[in-house]
């Protein structure tokens, strides 16, 4: 049976795309290329993936991605809270309106399964971020991103079910390591890119706690959610990542200025991203059987070696940002 990827051509969603495939799954992906990612369309097209590149917005596009399909996986996005503030009137027509118009869609085409990518930004500003919050715990979202994200885990899980359409929210801790479409905006990858770069590293929030989630954990953390029994998955949500790869910005620069034997870091009181919370994994293992293969260190160390080895030429070309 046929999965359905939104933004099948990006950072996880290639990851995804890949995994799927070697497992002899029929692929579909909708995307708008939006980063030049041209190259990887072709390549899963080379390995038999259908490819349609088009806006999430398109409708003629949505119904032909969801026409015969079992699951739909929805990645596709503004994503990231700097993107989001940048256009959001374009991040409401995306990730709001355009998701709510897929999962429209997705139940008129009698899709059984519905995955929607959400982010563990969705915790916000804890309370007392050296406990661990799981899926029960209060969301407090502090961006526009994470309002989106919230507001339509609340639609799909409040009245997503009807019609035999089964969602699963996955939120994601955030992403790092070297993908098919690559990011340096995020804080893993972009921290080591420029501290391998010998640039100066101003870090705000130092003592903040995030999770973290190795892109290609990230697929496979779909993709055991689609294989996994209905009954486990449907109207349920699960925080992916690893309860150990919870870390300060602080221990990140320590961790890749350790690798490299340098680093410029200077740290600055900023207030503008309050985010701070350690999140628990352990639904997704102790359910799902779902376990991270990579950790930080390990990533950073990828990240190095592709840098070194010149794998992304410029790797402070725009096409590596999504702002």
């Amino acid at each position: 049976m046929t999965v359905a990827i939104t933004g099948g051509a990006g950072y996880i969603g290639a990851m995804l795309a890949d995994e799927l495939l070697a497992a002899g799954r029929p692929v579909r992906v909708l995307d708008s290329l939006l980063h030049g990612q041209e190259d990887i369309a072709a390549e899963l097209e080379g390995k038999g993936a259908e490819v349609i590149r088009a806006d999430v917005r398109d409708a003629d596009a949505r119904r032909r991605l969801v026409d015969g399909a079992e699951a739909v996986v929805h990645l596709a996005a503004i994503v990231g809270d700097p993107a989001c503030a940048k256009d959001p009137a374009l991040s409401e027509e995306v990730n709001v309106e355009g998701s709510r118009l897929l999962v429209q869609d997705a139940r008129a085409a009698g899709v059984s399964r519905f995955v929607f990518a959400s982010t563990c930004s969705n915790y916000g500003r804890m309370d007392d971020p050296t406990v661990p919050i799981d899926e029960t715990g209060k969301l407090a979202p502090v961006s526009l991103y994470a309002e989106q994200k919230v507001g339509i885990e609340r639609m799909l899980l409040d009245g997503g079910g009807a019609n035999g359409l089964a969602p699963t929210c996955l939120r994601f801790a955030t992403v790092y390591g070297v993908g098919r479409r690559m990011r340096f905006d995020l804080t893993v990858n972009e921290f080591t890119r420029d501290l391998w770069a010998g640039r100066h590293l101003e870090v705000f929030g130092e003592l903040f706690w995030r999770p973290y989630i190795h892109v290609a954990d990230a697929a496979r953390a779909v993709r055991t959610v689609l294989e996994a029994p209905g009954e486990k998955v449907a109207g349920r949500v699960f925080n992916a990542g690893h309860s150990d790869e919870n870390y300060r910005k602080l221990d990140l620069v320590e961790l890749i200025t350790g690798t490299l034997g340098r680093g410029d870091v200077g740290y600055v009181s900023r207030d503008e991203d309050p985010r701070d919370y350690k999140v628990s994994f352990e639904r997704i293992r102790s359910e799902l059987g779902f376990v991270p293969e990579m950790r930080v260190p390990t990533g950073i160390e990828e990240i190095v070696g592709a840098l070194e080895g010149e794998r992304f030429g410029d790797p402070f070309d725009g096409r590596y940002s999504n702002i």
